[in-house]
């Protein structure tokens, strides 16, 4: 049953909800799973969630695996923050990744090893964050939630704090995605930094250059090098909003990314090592975008180690109260009239928490809600209908759309931020040199 079925069945069942509570224990590595593919081994699978396993050929291995080619002790696996470090016990034919032997290697969970000839997966064990666990409070890193649905959410983001792997996070626009993110950095100890990069708002050409940099002239325009996301986040974490827009052709490019920790700079030779902690998230169903030849299932796999779905505020109607009240309290309006709060709870707010939060802003702006979205998405619609051309390509329409909502956006940012950069590019949740790029390119900066 899914997190969010869980949730529609109303309070938790105390006899089997466990309620768990920040900081009432030491963050420990998520556990893993360890199977053996296409090989004779006993157990099939073997959960690791403390110590070490030891897999070999002997009857004392906590893996038994009878194939040829692997050892009697052949390779230790112990849990670390990035997932599974990787130890060969001095077998005679290796233990190898990526076509490389290894001695001492750490690994993603989701990873595939062979020791010997005999591949090895090292999955994430998700059953410890599917379970009954609900968080005791209803604020969890600056993200509120009353509803059931954000409590359970909250219990996996805290049992996530002792480790490092990779997260999808799902939901329709505006529902906080960002702010997982957020959370999920902030509970990592990493001591790097927190980079997000909007794959939906790069243009194509430029997607490469954006997430792993390039050199001086390695293409018109470059001037000088610069740094990529990855590097940028390195030792920190790295969020890929909108993955679902990553153009095709740079998806094995990223995949391999994620895979060896490399990148390779546009123009450049030489491979970079970075230790990045990742977290994508998307509005589209990416699982139909596979099957449909759009995404990559391998990089799919890769960045769905765990995968949580943000629900709809319509869905959760016990969250935009408080969530309302801390907008409010963000602005200064101090307490909410209780009339003001049941207006709000009648709306249906298509454009979720982002739209609350914009509507509280308007009301403490004018002294009065703004009219429902309901119109505006109408009046939205009917511009679009006005707009779309058959007879042109649909890439070059969607392109040109694109473009007019940047410019749009960008100069409202703009003034709402009186010109300053900074602040604009930490509302937008995008790199400052990129916005500086982007305000030039739509000569929207004095000259």
């Amino acid at each position: 049953m899914s997190l969010l079925a869980r949730a529609k069945q109303g309070s938790p069942d105390p006899a089997t909800a466990t309620l768990v509570r920040q900081g009432t224990s030491a963050p420990r590595p998520l556990g893993a799973v360890i199977r053996v593919l296409g090989g004779r081994a006993t157990p099939a699978a073997f959960r690791l969630r403390t110590g070490i396993c030891v897999l070999g050929s002997a009857s004392a291995s906590a893996i038994v695996i009878s194939e040829p080619g692997v050892s009697r002790a052949h390779a230790e696996l112990a849990l670390v923050p990035e997932g599974v470090r990787v130890t060969d016990l001095g077998s005679r034919n290796g233990t190898w990744y990526l076509g490389q032997r290894v001695e001492r290697l750490s690994l993603a969970l989701g990873a595939r090893i062979k020791v010997g000839n005999t591949e090895v997966a090292l999955d994430a064990d998700t059953e410890s964050l599917t379970g009954g666990a609900v968080f005791a409070g209803e604020s969890f890193r600056g993200m509120v939630g009353a509803s059931l649905a954000m409590r359970r959410i909250f219990a996996t983001l805290a049992r996530l704090e002792g480790s490092l792997v990779t997260v999808l996070v799902g939901g329709e626009s505006g529902v906080g995605k960002e702010l997982v993110a957020r959370a999920l950095h902030e509970g990592s100890l990493a001591n790097g930094p927190l980079v997000t990069v909007n794959c939906g708002a790069i243009p194509r050409e430029l997607v490469g250059s954006e997430l792993f940099g390039h050199t001086r002239g390695a293409f018109t325009g470059a001037a000088q090098a610069r740094k990529g996301a990855f590097e940028c986040a390195d030792h920190g974490t790295l969020f890929l909003d909108e993955i679902g827009e990553l153009p095709l052709e740079m998806q094995p490019v990223l995949l391999r990314a994620l895979e060896t920790g490399e990148v390779r700079p546009i123009g450049s030779d030489a491979a970079r090592n970075v230790q990045v902690r990742v977290v994508a998230a998307t509005n589209r169903d990416l699982e139909a975008e596979v099957r449909a030849g759009r995404f990559r299932e391998d990089l799919y796999y890769r960045l769905a180690v765990v995968k949580l779905s943000i629900p709809s505020l319509r869905e959760r109607p016990e969250d935009i109260e408080p969530l309302a009240r801390q907008f409010a309290e963000h602005v200064g309006l101090g307490e909410l009239d209780p009339t003001l709060v049941e207006q709000l709870k009648a709306r249906a707010w298509p454009g979720n928490a982002r739209e609350l939060r914009n509507v509280i802003h308007a009301y403490a702006a004018l002294g009065e809600l703004p009219e429902s979205a309901g119109s505006t998405s109408t009046t939205l619609e009917m511009a679009l209908g006005d707009l779309v051309d058959v007879s042109r390509p649909y890439a070059d329409q969607k392109e040109e759309l694109a473009e007019r909502f940047t410019r749009s956006y960008l100069q409202a940012l703009m003034v709402h931020t009186r010109g300053n950069q900074s602040a604009a590019a930490k509302l937008a949740g995008l790199d400052r040199s990129y916005l500086g790029r982007l305000l030039v390119k739509h000569k929207l900066t004095k000259t």
